[in-house]
């Protein structure tokens, strides 16, 4: 019995060693956020704030020491996330996370952005301020790296700490340029559609753009295999480390329709949840420059901003910047594909991809004069031919960090518009304000024109010398709008008007949450800053209300249970909010699931359906489809010998949602409130393993808002018991040039990636309130209410 007791305290003593020997080094991987710092590469004494959201207020004598100490404190809060974004342009996440990460290291190594970041490296002017400013950002990061603590997802994993380049900043704005790109998603899919039932089928998915009837005004004054594609590019894009980017709200309104006459600026960038997120914020202030600004991690300069003289922030253009083609092989030699002109020589690209604990794998890339050959950089993805991708981002001249850096540092709307053109892609719609009064709405990228009768929704023939044909369109044909007369500016990733006559292609959102925005300011002229501030997190939809009143009309009540009818009276009363005690969203989505699900899965099969799913044309299709009586989609191709009808597919969809509701969470309708079922849990990459998640997720939370409206927390459609949020806004912005100084914004769960950090997560609950924080700019103010981390040059 002694024996036993005495190794069973021998046993504990250990336990208790380990544990607070882990909890020792976890402590001691805190951020620093006061005391002092000796540094190389600066020219004098550099102050940084910590406010009490960790947010770094940087007092420098020169933008370059500020930038030194900008690189250094975002790598403290930030490195593993710096880490994870810098290595999936390049295909380097297999050296960290073994096989598993193997498929998306082929496809983006296939991409060719790595070579893309080295050229435009190459072409940088290294005299420009760009370079300079970059180069002091990098030196900061890595002087972190030789003289900070490290990460512990670094100690977790086994990472070797190197040195950052300006190629990784490079290749982290191509990697976000990427997740803006929606042909990969769509085009497989609609390509199938046509193929394997004809045109007749495409009509009621409105792929012609007649189911776009919002548009930003503008003012100037063949064989079915090709869903594969879509299927694991997206795949691909939802399980990575780091979230893509999904859409966006933003409005700028005019001194006209303010209390004060002065300018009022939103933004509220939409992006797939994760942890850390997406956004460092960081505020610069030199003799000659200052900035606040919202920093993607291991990049030097903002994409979201303001200062005391203009602010601007961005959201998704959804212009189409990617075609896919099906090439044609030489049967004579296949190392040769078919031209217009007759037979080419692919190119190849022989790449090394190292593998943690495995054999490292050796990848030929095959490329076209369109792009790169996909076929074997996507699993599942057999066909005889051919299909190349190709981006306008790795086939134009890449001047990404002089726009973004001409974004912060512009002294003019004319500067400022200028800086825009320089980016080729991703399409965005950048917004801007300024405290002279000036609001305006400018999209990115280079914008082209097909031929007559090419469809660019569809994979396109690259040997007939036509589909390829592009007219690349002057950036002064870029859809704008400067100081309208209508005096607001807005945009929710909706369609513009067209360009000379042209509906410039795209993959738009439904006309949801523009036309919520639209009507919500056009009903005003006295907006401030706590009005506007509102509409960030409104929760209402103006359109399903109206699908839902399409949809019972179409509802055989004869038969109903009473069950049935409880929820069709819930319905008929609804006013479209998705508050969290509401009842109406909870059966809404449900029986949109179940309609989507009975009407277009027997011809799409289940994969197709599933990537149907998550894309936008599923979301413009319900309003439309749901009011066609002919729409060939209503009949049930298994089924022989009948015909369905709306009445019997939109009946049995409601039947089947108020079933699945029954079983999922109990007989009483009034207790389907919408907080049991829509919930946001942050999650960080290493969260998946369950010893780790409750130290390095955040959440689980119930969250209001839905698909679509303004305060668009995502969700896929399922027959699930729980809708689980996978993105929304990445940050809220209300900018008020009246009073600057309190501006207000938040982000999802807080500044730091280190999960010892009290900034890790302390914005959260803040967040899914919809409440607000101050972004401090006033000094005084701020050295009041902040720790002190000075940096002194080394000597």
């Amino acid at each position: 019995m002694k024996i036993f007791r005495k190794l069973l305290y021998t046993v504990l003593a250990i336990i208790v060693f380990v544990s607070l020997s882990i909890y020792g080094y976890l402590l001691y991987s805190k951020p620093k956020y006061e005391g002092d710092v000796t540094v190389k590469n600066i020219s004098g004494e550099t102050s940084v704030y910590f406010d009490e959201y960790g947010v770094p207020h940087i007092y420098a004598s020169n933008q370059k020491d500020a930038m030194e100490a900008l690189g250094y404190v975002h790598a403290q809060d930030r490195l593993w996330q710096m880490e994870l974004l810098r290595r999936i342009a390049p295909g380097k996440l297999s050296e960290i996370f073994g096989t598993r990460a193997l498929k998306n290291d082929k496809f983006f190594i296939g991409l060719g952005i790595d070579e893309n970041s080295e050229k435009a490296v190459s072409e940088l002017d290294k005299n420009g301020k760009p370079y300079e400013m970059a180069m002091a950002y990098l030196d900061g990061i890595n002087q972190y790296l030789e003289q900070g603590k490290t990460p512990v997802e670094f100690s977790l994993l086994g990472i070797k700490k190197e040195k950052f380049t300006l190629k990784d900043i490079y290749n982290t704005y191509g990697y976000m340029a990427f997740s803006f790109a929606m042909a990969q998603k769509t085009d497989p899919l609609i390509t199938d559609i046509r193929n394997t039932f004809g045109d007749e089928y495409l009509k009621d998915l409105g792929i012609d753009y007649s189911l776009n009837p919002i548009r930003l005004k503008v003012t100037k004054e063949q064989e079915k295999h090709y869903v594969e594609i879509s299927k694991s590019i997206t795949a691909m894009l939802e399980d990575s480390p780091v979230p893509p980017f999904i859409g966006s709200n933003s409005w700028v309104v005019s001194p006209k329709k303010t209390k004060t006459g002065k300018v009022l600026f939103c933004n509220d960038p939409h992006i797939e949840y994760s942890q850390p997120g997406t956004w460092y914020e960081a505020h610069i202030s030199c003799p000659d420059f200052e900035m606040y600004g919202y920093y993607l991690a291991g990049t030097p300069f903002p994409l979201l901003g303001h200062n005391r003289n203009y602010a601007y922030g961005l959201t998704m253009f959804e212009n189409d910047d990617a075609d896919l083609f099906q090439e044609e092989n030489n049967p004579e030699n296949p190392n040769q594909y078919k031209t217009a002109t007759g037979f080419a020589t692919y190119k190849v690209r022989t790449k090394t991809i190292k593998v943690k604990d495995s054999a490292s794998v050796l990848l030929q890339v095959k490329e076209t004069q369109h792009g790169t050959i996909i076929n074997d950089l996507i699993s599942d993805f057999k066909t005889q031919k051919p299909v190349a991708f190709s981006w306008i981002y790795t086939r134009q001249s890449n001047k990404i960090l002089n726009a973004v850096y001409g974004l912060s540092h512009a002294k003019s709307i004319s500067e400022f518009q200028k800086s825009v053109s320089y980016i080729v892609a991703p399409g965005l719609n950048i917004m801007y304000g300024d405290a002279q009064n000036n609001i305006a709405w400018f999209t990115s990228g280079k914008l082209y024109k097909l031929e007559q009768g090419v469809n660019p929704n569809l994979i396109l023939n690259g040997s007939n010398g036509i589909d390829d044909k592009k007219e690349f369109l002057d950036y002064s044909k870029n859809p704008s709008a400067i100081n309208p007369r209508w005096n607001y500016v807005y945009s929710s990733n909706n369609m513009p008007e067209n360009i000379d006559g042209y509906n410039y292609p795209g993959y738009y959102l439904p006309e949801d949450r523009a036309r919520r925005i639209s009507n919500l300011l056009e009903a005003k002229n006295d907006w401030d800053k706590e009005a506007i501030s509102k509409m960030l997190t409104d929760n209402t939809s103006p359109v399903a209300p109206e699908i839902v009143q399409t949809m019972l009309s179409a509802v055989e009540t004869k038969g109903l249970n009473s069950q049935e009818k409880e929820a069709i009276a819930v319905l008929k009363t609804w006013k479209g909010s998705n508050e969290l005690t509401d009842i109406a969203p909870t059966i809404y989505n449900k029986w949109i699931y179940f309609y989507l699900k009975n009407t277009f899965q027997d011809e799409m099969g289940e994969i197709s359906f599933k990537q149907f799913l998550k894309t936008h044309i599923m979301k413009q299709t319900i309003a439309f489809q749901t009011k066609n009586e002919n729409s060939v989609w209503w009949d049930n191709i298994t089924t022989k010998n009948k015909k369905e009808t709306r009445k019997e597919i939109i009946t049995q969809s409601l039947k089947d949602a108020i079933t699945s509701l029954n079983d999922q969470l109990g007989e009483g309708v009034n207790s389907w409130t919408w907080n049991r079922v829509h919930k946001l849990e942050f999650k960080h990459p290493l969260g998946s393993v369950a010893l780790l998640k409750p130290f390095f997720n955040v959440g689980t939370f119930d969250i209001a808002g839905a698909n679509e409206v303004i305060n668009n927390t995502m969700f896929d459609y399922s027959n699930g018991k729980e809708y689980v949020v996978r993105g929304g806004p990445s940050t809220r912005r209300v900018i008020d040039f009246s009073d600057i100084e309190n501006s207000w914004s938040v982000l999802p769960t807080g500044q730091s990636g280190n999960p010892m950090s009290k900034h890790y997560n302390d914005q959260a609950e803040m967040y899914v309130a919809g409440k607000f924080r101050k972004m401090l700019m006033n000094k005084e103010e701020i050295i009041k209410t902040s720790t002190k981390l000075v940096f002194t040059p080394k000597k």
